[in-house]
């Protein structure tokens, strides 16, 4: 197979690559992922505050972008079974703009993600 032809085939190829990791993906904005519920996508906003509660069921770790509790309008949880892969997540991330990637679900009518992983969430 000829260069040209290869370099052809390959476009498609690392433009789906490109797709399924994320990059290309346009994010949303914390107060628009209301309008996203059941779908995975990025979020961003600044952090608006923190709560680790800890003793609570499952020891959740909250952290609501663009607009503090109770006015929250966006909330990463950590459970407590995967904080030790976070750090101080409440600490750490307070005051900065970030960015989260996971389905978006809805709690008491608040739309969340759950983070697993560090590497769903990046620090802008």
């Amino acid at each position: 197979m000829n260069s040209n032809r290869r370099a052809i085939l390959s476009v498609p190829v690392i433009t789906l690559l490109l797709s399924l990791a994320g990059y290309g993906q346009s994010s949303i904005s914390a107060t628009d992922a209301k309008n996203h519920i059941g779908e995975k996508a990025t979020v961003c906003g600044k952090v608006a505050g923190t709560l680790y509660a800890a003793g609570s069921l499952d020891d959740p770790t909250f952290i609501n972008l663009a607009k503090p509790y109770p006015d929250q309008v966006f909330k990463i949880v950590i459970w407590g079974r995967d904080r030790d892969k976070f750090g101080k997540p409440e600490q750490d991330y307070r005051g900065k703009r970030m960015c989260v990637t996971g389905e978006i679900a809805a709690f008491k009518g608040i739309p969340q993600i759950v983070a697993t992983d560090p590497s769903q969430i990046s620090i802008q």
